[in-house]
């Protein structure tokens, strides 16, 4: 999709109706639906402990992340398992929208919730996950206890914010940030909690030198900042084949060819934005909006306004595409199509298992939030870094997952057994946005903007001969563009 014009259009009414709509379950009685307010689920895809709750506000829906519950899903029936999980995220967000547009109702009658919003989403949960168990069931065992994974619920706020950010000072908010929750990207966040100066984070601890033997090159590849406005909310490595498979808008540089339909010889053929035509390789992230009062040209489309992403889309000011090397040994080639994933675009409800979100500020780098956006000083910009795994399993391009066939290097800096060092993707963005709070990027409608879902996708279309060239500089120490 193509940004073409932009109309500005007030949303003072739209914002005071979503505040003063904030769903507060009162009268002290019980409520009918289920209510918690932990972090969210472990890695095991198990939900935390539910309880019966009144008096608190309630954010959004929660539900088990089903890929994390499967077993090893088998070749043959990898599409139609990755079509099934798309469809689970659309029902998720089918059921946040009607509990976002039914709030007031909701609060006079919180029983409505469960036979109007959770009762519903957890059949269709239930029908989706039965078809999941009957594709694997045709190649291999068919799993069981696949139903556990249908329960959904509503989750209370009264945790949001509660964590501060990495290195964050106590107490150390910025203050006058005030506004109510709920402002911002169409009424569902992000809110003032989610957000620190950047002058109240401590820095971070020196990290570990790299040992002898180390590669200590580097690679940079110029993708430029998609300067022409290549936009989808498609994600063709975790929903290959499903229109709108991630419910926000992504910002591509690289491979042209990239939409939920490209096959490996698309992306081969494709098109690149990247100065050395060697690189076909496709990188993308989710957008930055302002939250300036302007609509973009999506504000009625999938992945935008349809998903409650809505404000002005901005684009980078520099992007920067470095690869590096390990800190104790030699890196090897990276496989033709490698797929990476980094970070968890639904850590708000998932939990920080899979997040690796890293805000800063330009001159402020030394400090790095994991769970909150940067306010930056007068000059400074914001920066988004993603730093993706660099050990590989030796086999795999791909994984059911997505996760399983990369790794982060261990704490002394050696890949896990059986894994092998690649060169390392450490990708900097950053953004000319003005002073204060008014930005977030795109999300699941349900994840509320939240700054721990940001994440960073690759497909690795080096041809053979750069790649050589690539793990050549890294290995001998130079720095090469």
């Amino acid at each position: 999709m193509r940004r073409t014009s932009r109309k500005k259009r007030s949303t003072l009414t739209n914002r005071a109706i979503a505040a003063s709509a904030a769903l507060i379950l009162g009268g002290g009685g019980l409520v009918a639906v289920n209510v918690y307010a932990s972090a969210g689920e472990g890695p095991s895809g198990s939900p935390p402990t539910r309880t019966q709750n009144a008096g608190r506000q309630l954010s959004t829906i929660d539900c088990p992340e089903a890929v994390n519950g499967l077993p090893e899903v088998p070749d043959p029936a990898r599409g139609e398992v990755d079509r099934e999980l798309a469809a689970m995220d659309t029902q998720i967000t089918d059921a946040y929208r009607q509990f976002a547009d039914r709030k007031e109702q909701l609060a006079r009658d919180p029983g409505l919730a469960e036979n109007a919003v959770l009762g519903p989403l957890r059949g269709k949960r239930a029908a989706s996950l039965d078809r999941i168990g009957i594709a694997i069931g045709r190649v291999a065992e068919r799993p069981e206890g696949l139903a556990s994974l249908a329960g959904c619920s509503l989750r209370a706020n009264d945790d949001q914010g509660q964590n501060a950010g990495q290195g964050q000072d106590p107490g150390d908010q910025d203050p006058g940030q005030g506004e109510d929750p709920g402002q911002g990207q169409g009424g569902n966040g992000p809110e003032a909690a989610d957000f620190v100066d950047i002058r109240s984070v401590r820095p971070d601890a020196d990290r570990p030198r790299k040992r002898r033997g180390a590669s200590r090159g580097s690679f940079t590849t110029d993708c430029g900042r998609n300067e022409n406005g290549k936009f989808n909310p498609d994600n063709v490595i975790v929903a290959p084949g499903v229109s709108n498979g991630a419910h926000h808008m992504h910002d591509y540089v690289g491979n042209q060819a990239n939409d939920a339909f490209a096959s490996d010889d698309d992306l081969a053929d494709g098109a690149t934005t990247c100065r050395n035509q060697g690189d076909r390789s496709t990188y993308y992230w989710p957008v930055l909006r302002l939250q300036n009062g302007q609509d973009e040209d999506d504000v009625d489309a999938d992945g935008g306004g349809r998903d409650q992403n809505t404000g002005e889309i901005r684009t980078p000011s520099r992007v920067t595409l470095r690869f590096v090397g390990s800190p104790v040994g030699r890196v090897t080639a990276m496989p033709r199509f490698l797929r990476i994933i980094t970070g968890d675009a639904k850590a708000f409800t998932n939990g920080d298992a899979n997040a690796n979100a890293s805000w800063s500020c330009t001159g402020f780098e030394d400090r790095q939030l994991r769970d909150k956006y940067p306010i930056c000083p007068e000059g400074s910009q914001v920066v988004r870094t993603f730093a993706f795994q660099s050990c590989w399993d030796g086999q795999n391009t791909d994984s059911a997952n997505h996760r399983t066939h990369v790794a982060f290097a261990q704490d002394d800096g050696r890949c896990p057994n059986g894994f092998r060092a690649v060169p390392q993707l450490v990708q900097r963005i950053v953004y000319d946005v003005p002073p204060g709070p008014g930005f977030a990027v795109d999300s699941f409608p349900e994840q509320l903007h939240k700054p721990i879902t940001d994440h960073g996708d690759f497909i690795n279309v080096f041809d053979e001969r750069l790649m050589r060239t690539m793990v050549r500089c890294i290995n001998d120490g130079r720095r090469c563009r």
